[in-house]
């Protein structure tokens, strides 16, 4: 028998945290938090979902933060927005695996997490595509995974429309989302 504390948290002790609202996740078992998004990152993740409700249908689904997804049982986070190709991965606690989408907006608290530790992560654990909204900068960064990493398919700015390899016919437009 073992005794002494956990070491690498899992999905049932995330369970048990208490309700205060801040945003828990687990990153490969340890805790991090992350305080309420602003009115700014809120209206982006607002217009960045209906730009992608509008491009992805049935069975595809997008779903808006606050929701799990958990990755394994010592990665569970909480993106601002994913989507969903699988309807399987759906369940009552979550989103079960790696969804074919990951947006996160930046914000000052979480910028560095985002671009470094989540991307290292959902890249090793197999999220296929990774974007980063960044309000300060009024840009959008699209990554694809290839071999355990992610690699730059498109940016754009304020006054562009991005275009993704993958998605020929969804179509960011600059002046729409900056409005």
């Amino acid at each position: 028998m073992q005794i002494g504390l956990k070491t690498k948290l899992d999905y049932a002790d995330y369970c048990a945290i208490p309700p205060d609202g801040k945003r828990y996740e687990l990153i490969a078992g340890e805790v991090h938090v992350t305080p309420a998004p602003s009115p700014l990152h809120q209206r982006m993740v607002q217009r960045f979902l209906r730009v992608l409700e509008d491009h992805f249908r049935s069975p595809v689904e997008v779903l808006a933060s606050p929701i799990d997804v958990i990755l394994t049982p010592h990665d569970v986070v909480q993106p601002d927005l994913v989507v969903v190709a699988d309807p399987a991965q759906v369940s009552d606690r979550g989103i079960e695996g790696a969804p074919l989408l990951i947006v996160e907006v930046l914000s000052p608290a979480t910028a560095q997490y985002d671009r470094t530790t989540k991307a290292q992560r959902y890249a090793a654990l197999g999220v296929p595509h990774y974007w980063l909204v960044d309000p300060a900068s009024r840009q959008v960064e699209c990554y694809r995974s290839a071999g355990g990493t992610y690699q730059s398919v498109a940016t754009g700015s304020a006054e562009a429309t991005v275009s993704h390899p993958d998605f020929p016919d969804l179509h960011l437009s600059g002046p729409t989302i900056w409005r």
